[in-house]
């Protein structure tokens, strides 16, 4: 005997599922990408549509509630809030100087050329 499913849950389930994929795409990202730049975008972009996709699976499962309404509401922060904080960390990566990864150095190598000059770092991002 075959129980029925709710749609309800079936849309749930299929929303959380995508997010999981985007979640495990970014990890992997931190894991197999060469530099702090890198995996700073991997993280960033992934990361925030994997989230907001696994909160709405759960909103969709939650019915119309105050539960959805909380969800949604950390939905808003974590779209503003996750590449606000990405483009930030970058930033000042790269403003100290933190060294960016080419097909010529290695990703553990420190540019000898990159020096801190009045706040900005001189990495050269094009060789």
């Amino acid at each position: 005997m075959i129980a029925s499913v709710p749609v309800q849950e079936i849309i749930a389930a299929l929303l959380m599922g995508l997010g999981l994929i985007f979640l495990v795409g970014s990890m992997i990202g931190m894991l197999r990408l060469p530099d702090f730049y890198s995996r700073v975008h991997a993280s960033g972009n992934s990361e925030t549509l994997g989230t907001l996709l696994v909160f709405l699976g759960l909103a969709v499962y939650n019915g119309v509630s105050i539960t959805s309404a909380k969800l949604l509401i950390i939905m808003m922060f974590v779209f503003i809030g996750n590449p606000i904080g990405s483009h930030i960390l970058t930033k000042a990566a790269y403003k100290t100087g933190h060294p960016v990864w080419t097909k010529n150095r290695l990703p553990n190598e420190v540019l000898p050329d990159a020096e801190i000059k009045g706040g900005e770092a001189d990495a050269d991002l094009h060789s």
